[in-house]
């Protein structure tokens, strides 16, 4: 079925994109979470492989990337993104009011995530989190934090390239030379923005205690970019029903890789036993 989009407004002014990709006979829906620098579009072909398991798809471009307006890479507070998840659960309910809902969110999209989850506390089936930024996978230009954190404080709208090894996302050079080639791609990253990450990885990294979602965690061994070792460290401190998955030698975009299928075939397995747990409670 084709896909659908749509727009709203946020309290501040700007116009995000969203799409819808309805599918017949729905069991279930997810909303897409991306992540930095990139674009909901660029998750179609997980898209494909959810809708040949009846399970539509909601997404959004967050503010300063993909289609939505923003400054490039920037946020006025982090808050501000978890509200766009906020809003992003509002476009679901609205389109599939009687379907259970899972959340699905990649790196950046991964961290704001586990943050909306603990600090919201939504009414979800689950959550699925790609190599969720909790610590990075190496020490960033001391430089670059030094400015960051001057500048936050300053001018919030600093802005820098965010940084980010493109060679570390896929062992497939054709996933990075496209990556490169995307003109809804970009590297820029604002003080504030960069500052609320590290901070809000700090709080992910501290966290102890209940999820109150079954959640399902992937990270590749090998990234380069986000650290599987504080996603492996995250799930065995709290407690839940809570799963890991560190996939051997993939990189960091684990759904962008030659062993994609494998991934996809996980979350969707995993999101039906949820289904399937709550339907024999």
């Amino acid at each position: 079925m084709q896909a659908e989009a749509f727009s709203w407004s946020t309290t501040d002014g700007l116009k995000i994109y969203g799409v819808n990709w309805p599918c017949a006979e729905p069991t279930a829906v997810v909303g897409l979470i991306h992540g930095l620098g990139e674009h909901v579009h660029r998750y179609e072909h997980l898209v494909d492989y959810l809708h040949r398991n009846n399970i539509a798809v909601v997404g959004y471009d967050r503010r300063g990337h993909g289609k939505s307006e923003g400054k490039k890479g920037h946020t006025t507070s982090y808050d501000a993104f978890l509200d766009e998840i906020g809003q992003l659960m509002t476009e679901v309910e609205q389109r599939y009011p009687n379907l259970p809902v899972f959340l699905y969110g990649h790196s950046m999209g991964g961290n704001l995530l586990l943050n909306y989850i603990l600090r919201r506390n939504p009414s979800i089936k689950g959550a699925v989190v790609s190599a969720p930024h909790i610590r990075l996978a190496f020490e960033p230009p001391a430089i670059m934090v030094m400015l960051g954190k001057m500048m936050k404080g300053i001018y919030p709208r600093f802005t820098q390239p965010n940084g980010l090894a493109v060679d570390q996302l896929s062992r497939d050079q054709a996933v990075v030379d496209t990556y490169i080639a995307d003109p809804l791609v970009h590297d820029r990253l604002t003080a504030i923005t960069g500052m609320s990450m590290l901070d809000s990885g700090v709080f992910l990294d501290q966290f102890k205690g209940e999820f109150p979602v079954p959640l399902l965690v992937m990270h590749g061994s090998e990234d380069g970019i986000t650290s599987a070792v504080a996603s492996r460290e995250f799930t065995e401190r709290v407690s839940g029903n809570v799963q890991a998955k560190i996939w051997e030698g993939l990189y960091h975009e684990i759904h962008n890789e030659p062993e994609q299928e494998q991934v996809f075939d996980l979350a969707v397995s995993w999101m039906k036993e949820q289904l399937w747990d709550n339907n024999s409670d």
